[in-house]
């Protein structure tokens, strides 16, 4: 009976505690950031090898982890005034500070370890990824808006990183797909910006470019967007290497960029809190759609 009455309250227990990891680590966003990596995988891949796409999926999810743990644990203050992250385990107080930064550490040396086993270049770029996030892009946060032009760096190196794995060569190819993710950034995170403004300021975060929601960011989400979709769709024209995309593929790639510029011509025109999310579900949507869409346009060519 004792055993019994053990086994139960255990369990709870270590359940909390995977949970915990699990939003330490940002699952969702791990997830996504893993996706991006398998499609860039598969542009650059000639013959499918599954062990380095094993390794790759898992020593990129163990990266991105690190990098969102070693965040929380820099931003335990911000994240306690904020709604949306008040209850998390930090500001919580469910898990300790040093819990935290082991969990990190151990995740970031199994990470590089791991992507270091697929070739030396894949392990140096998920390296950068963390040193950029968390030694420059987090405590810069706090200081200007100039942040997420550095934010959107490491948050590139995802899609790009998938090629240098399968081809062990940064070249052309590689830019192109680091191009996309880098200037998807702005008008997804502006629109998370105006979405979250008054949270962000609670927290003393400077995340929109000139601090105020209005139609002069609008703009700049519309442009942004414009040069997007145009670098999206480049490789069409044949100058980019390995890397190719069909007349359709483009055609139907352009598609969910329009999407997105409806919505950022929405919120110039209705400049609320429901269009910047529009806009930054339709964000989302895009960078997902036209990575599936180059994987399948490449092997049905």
């Amino acid at each position: 009976m004792p055993t019994i009455i053990n086994s139960t309250v255990k369990q709870p227990n270590i359940i909390s505690f995977l949970i915990d990891i699990k939003q330490l680590t940002k699952f969702g966003l791990s997830i996504s950031v893993v996706f991006s990596s398998i499609a860039g995988y598969l542009l650059g891949v000639s013959v499918i090898d599954y062990r380095v796409l094993f390794l790759l999926a898992l020593g990129g999810y163990l990266m991105v982890g690190a990098s969102n743990a070693f965040n929380q644990v820099l931003e335990i203050k911000q994240d306690a005034v904020m709604k949306r992250t008040k209850i998390r385990p930090l500001p919580a107080g469910r898990m300790s500070k040093s819990s935290a930064l082991i969990i990190a550490s151990i995740f970031t040396v199994l990470g590089l370890t791991i992507l270091y086993n697929i070739n030396p270049k894949t392990a140096f770029f998920g390296a950068l990824s963390i040193f950029l996030y968390t030694s420059v892009y987090t405590p810069l946060k706090t200081i200007t808006p100039f942040s997420v032009f550095v934010g959107a760096f490491p948050g590139a190196i995802p899609f790009m990183l998938g090629w240098v794995a399968a081809t062990n060569h940064f070249g052309i190819e590689a830019g192109i797909l680091f191009s996309i993710q880098f200037l998807w950034q702005f008008p997804h995170f502006w629109a998370i910006g105006w979405l979250l403004d008054d949270d962000y300021k609670l927290a003393g975060f400077k995340m929109l470019p000139m601090g105020k929601k209005d139609k002069k960011l609008a703009i700049q989400i519309i442009l942004y967007t414009c040069v997007m979709i145009i670098v999206s769709v480049y490789p069409v024209l044949g100058l980019t290497g390995q890397l190719k995309l069909s007349v359709v593929a483009a055609i139907i790639m352009i598609l969910p960029g329009l999407l997105m510029l409806y919505y950022g011509f929405k919120l110039l025109a209705i400049q609320t809190g429901l269009m910047a999310k529009k806009l930054m579900l339709s964000s989302v949507f895009y960078i997902t759609i036209i990575q599936i869409i180059f994987v399948v346009d490449k092997f049905l060519r």
